[in-house]
C-alpha cells in the first residue's frame, strides 16, 4: 500500500513525497483510516514504528478541512518528556508544511515568554508536556475548551513518571465532544482502566508488542568486567564506521564519566540527561543529528522522544535491569525498516539481567568471541547470589523511584 490509497489530501502527500515517504507503516495502514473517520483509537505501539505520523496526518487533514482562521487550539498532544514534545512539533510542522495549520511546543525548563507569546499570536495543535500545560492553564494563557482532537502520547511512560493527576485534571477541562487517540508501548490494567476515562468505543490497534525487538536490528553480546568496560568501548570505537552512536548508561552521573573518557581519548561526545539544562540537551541533540559530535550518551528517560533518521548503532554500556528497558534501548536504531547494530556489554552483576531480557524478547543474544577484555571474575556463590538478588530488587525500586522523580521535575519546571 502507498500513502496515495490512504485519501490523504494534496497538501499533506506534498509534504510526505518531499520527506521520500512512500509506504506507510504498519500502524499509519491501519490508524490512519479509522482516524480519518474520526473513531477513538486504542493503539499499542513500540517505540520505532512511525506512530507520530500515524496521528499528526489525519489531525493535520481534519482541522485543514475545517479550518476557520481563529486563533483557538483545537488540538492537544500531551507527552511526558520535553525531547518528544519538540520531536513531535517538528513531525507536525513537516507534514503540515504546506497546508495553514499552525502548531506550538511548550514545556517546563525554559522561560515562558516565546511559548506564551506564541499561544497569544493563535495555534491550531499544542504539543504539551503535563506541568507546563497545567501551569499555562493556571496563568490562564490556554484554554482547553475548544479542543476536537485529543492525543495522549506514551501513555504508560507518563504513569511510570508520575503524571497519572496531572492527565486527569486536563482529561476533567476537555470537551466531551472530541475525537480521542490514545497511544502506549505496553497496556498493564492501569493503562487500560485510564483508556476508559478518556476513549469512546475505541478501535483498538496493536503492532509489535514491547516483547519484541525489530528484525532489522543485529544484537551483538560482549561479556566483560566492571573495570574493564571502558577499555572494551574505547576498542569496539575503533571501528570508524561507527560515525553516530547512541550509548546508553542507566546513570546520570555514569553517563557525565563516560563522556569525560571519550574526550580524553579524543571522541566526540556529549551527555544528554535531567540534571541538563533544556538549552544544553538540545544543543547535545542537534549536534549529534548533524554529525558534530560521534557520540551521544544518554540516560533512559533523557532519551524517550529521540528520533535520528538512519540511526545505525547502539551501545547498552550497561545491561538495563528492567527488561522492556533494553527493547526501547535498541528500538532507537532500525527504525521504519532501516538496518540497526546493538551492542550490549555485559559485567557479571548483570548475568541476572540478561537473562531476563533474553525470557522476554525469547531469543538468544550472539555472543562476541573476538573480545580483547573477556569476562574473568569468578561465579558467585550462594550467599553472594542471594545478596545479589537483594540489591537488583533495591536498584529496580530505585530505578523507579528516581525515573519518577526526574520526570516530575522536568514536566513541571
Amino acid at each position: 500500500m502507498r500513502f496515495e490509497e490512504l485519501n490523504i489530501i494534496a497538501p499533506i502527500l506534498r509534504a510526505l513525497k518531499e520527506e521520500n515517504y512512500s509506504e506507510p507503516t504498519s500502524i499509519q495502514e491501519q490508524a490512519i483510516p479509522l482516524l480519518l473517520q474520526k473513531n477513538d483509537i486504542m493503539a499499542s505501539a513500540q517505540t520505532g514504528t512511525g506512530k507520530t505520523a500515524a496521528f499528526a496526518i489525519p489531525i493535520l487533514q481534519h482541522l485543514e478541512k475545517d479550518n476557520s482562521n481563529s486563533k483557538k487550539i483545537k488540538s492537544l498532544i500531551l507527552t511526558p518528556t520535553r525531547e518528544l514534545a519538540i520531536q513531535i512539533g517538528e513531525s507536525f510542522t513537516t507534514y503540515g508544511k504546506y497546508t495553514s495549520i499552525r502548531n506550538t511546543v511548550i514545556f517546563g525548563g525554559v522561560n515562558q515568554n516565546k511559548q506564551t507569546a506564541a499561544i497569544r499570536n493563535g495555534v491550531d495543535v499544542l504539543i504539551a508536556t503535563p506541568g507546563r500545560l497545567l501551569d499555562l492553564m493556571n496563568q490562564g494563557f490556554i484554554s482547553l475548551k475548544d479542543i476536537q482532537y485529543f492525543v495522549l502520547d506514551e501513555a504508560d511512560r507518563m504513569l511510570d513518571m508520575g503524571f497519572i493527576h496531572d492527565i486527569k485534571k486536563v482529561i476533567a477541562v476537555l470537551p466531551s465532544k472530541r475525537q480521542s487517540l490514545f497511544f502506549s508501548a505496553t497496556m498493564p490494567d492501569t493503562i487500560v482502566e485510564l483508556s476508559r476515562k478518556i476513549l469512546i468505543n475505541p478501535k483498538k490497534i496493536a503492532v509489535t508488542p514491547v516483547s519484541s525487538t525489530a528484525e532489522t536490528i543485529q544484537q551483538y553480546l560482549y561479556y566483560t568486567n566492571k573495570s574493564t568496560k571502558k577499555d572494551l568501548l574505547l576498542h569496539i570505537l575503533k571501528d570508524s564506521k561507527m560515525d553516530q552512536v547512541l550509548l546508553f548508561d542507566r546513570t546520570k552521573h555514569g553517563a557525565d564519566r563516560i563522556v569525560k573518557e571519550l574526550k580524553k581519548k579524543n571522541i566526540s561526545a556529549a551527555a544528554i540527561h535531567g540534571d541538563k539544562a533544556q538549552n544544553q540537551r538540545q544543543k547535545a541533540l542537534t549536534q549529534f543529528k548533524d554529525k558534530e559530535i560521534r557520540v551521544l550518551v544518554a540516560t533512559d528517560i533523557a532519551a524517550r522522544g529521540i528520533d535520528i533518521d538512519k540511526l545505525q548503532y547502539v551501545i547498552n554500556f550497561d545491561i538495563p535491569n528492567v527488561a522492556e528497558t533494553y527493547v526501547h534501548r535498541i528500538g532507537r536504531s532500525g527504525r521504519a525498516g532501516e538496518a540497526g547494530v546493538s551492542i550490549s556489554l555485559c559485567e557479571p552483576e548483570e548475568n541476572d539481567y540478561l537473562k531476563d531480557i533474553e525470557k522476554l524478547i525469547n531469543q538468544k543474544i550472539p555472543v562476541v568471541k573476538d573480545n580483547p577484555f573477556p569476562q574473568t571474575d569468578k561465579p558467585m556463590t550462594t550467599a553472594e547470589k542471594k545478596e545479589f538478588e537483594k540489591e537488583k530488587q533495591r536498584r529496580k525500586q530505585e530505578f523507579f523511584a528516581n525515573r519518577k522523580k526526574n520526570g516530575n521535575r522536568g514536566g513541571r519546571r
